[in-house]
Parts: structure tokens; C-alpha cells; sequence
């Protein structure tokens, strides 16, 4: 059986970069992605679609290992960066954008996120599951922010 739990998450920060420097790197999906924890691989599927493998989370007998591709679309003029999930890739789907605004002092950033992650448990304990992998999620996001932030010179 498969429980299927939804996210839908929003974070925002201000980075001391200017937001040409910062669109840079986040435009940049590999070098954008090499600051995620726990990525295990990432592969380019061409045509601006990227499948990403994260770490294995759990003991050896269970475990999850959550992969999932989207297709990128950026646009410098608009310092606009956003995803879409791919059909038929891995265990979840995953959308989302980054909003990209110079600020006198930076840039701020929010970064939004939605999709749906397939985890092989029994329905009866959706209620257990679905709590802990968003919170796992939330935890690796928070932690990618931190490094992205910290690559943009800290956080204003």
C-alpha cells in the first residue's frame, strides 16, 4: 500500500547578495541543487528537466528514498525560476518557484513548494507517516536555505 502525503511550503529570507548574483545561482539547477542536503545524485534528463535522488532516510530494512524530477524554466529579465513536476519520475512530484526581489540591502527570496510524496506504508498509519516526512522535508529545506544563505554572503 501506498500513503500519499500532500506539502504545500513557503519560506522566506533576505540575502546580503544583489539579486543578479543570486538569480545566478538559483537559474544554475545543478549548482543550485549542489547546496541541498542529503542529495545523493543528480541527473540532467535534457531539456531543462532534472531528476533529483535524495539520501536513503531509515534503517536498512526500512527505509525511504524520495526521488523525483522537474522541468526548470528561468527567465533573467524577470529573475524568475520555476518548476513543474515530471510525469512517471520516482516517488513524488514536486512544483514550485522562487521569487527573486532587489532589495537596498540585498535580495529577498521566497522560495514556494508543492507536491505530493508516495511512501510504501498502510493506509491506518497515514496519521503517523505523513507528520514525520513533512516535518523530514521541512528540516532539509531549513537546512538548504541556511546553505544558500550563507553562500549569498548571510542572511540582512
Amino acid at each position: 500500500m501506498t500513503v500519499h502525503v500532500p506539502f504545500d511550503l513557503a519560506y522566506e529570507m533576505d540575502v546580503r547578495a544583489d539579486a543578479d548574483a543570486v538569480y545566478a545561482v538559483l537559474a544554475d539547477v545543478p549548482l543550485s541543487a549542489s547546496h541541498f542536503p542529503g542529495l545523493e545524485r543528480l541527473v540532467d534528463l535534457g531539456g531543462n528537466r532534472y531528476r533529483w535522488e535524495l539520501a536513503k532516510l531509515g534503517t536498512e530494512h526500512v527505509h525511504l528514498q524520495t526521488v523525483y524530477a522537474s522541468r526548470y524554466h528561468c527567465d533573467r529579465q524577470r529573475r524568475s525560476v520555476r518548476w513543474e513536476p515530471v510525469a512517471g519520475e520516482g516517488n513524488a512530484r514536486v512544483g514550485g518557484r522562487w521569487v527573486i526581489e532587489p532589495r537596498p540591502q540585498g535580495t529577498h527570496l521566497r522560495l514556494e513548494l508543492a507536491g505530493e510524496l508516495d511512501v510504501p506504508a498502510p493506509a491506518i498509519t497515514r496519521a503517523l507517516v505523513a507528520p514525520l516526512v513533512v516535518a523530514e522535508n521541512e528540516r532539509l529545506i531549513e537546512r538548504y536555505l541556511a546553505n544558500l544563505a550563507e553562500r549569498f554572503g548571510g542572511e540582512v
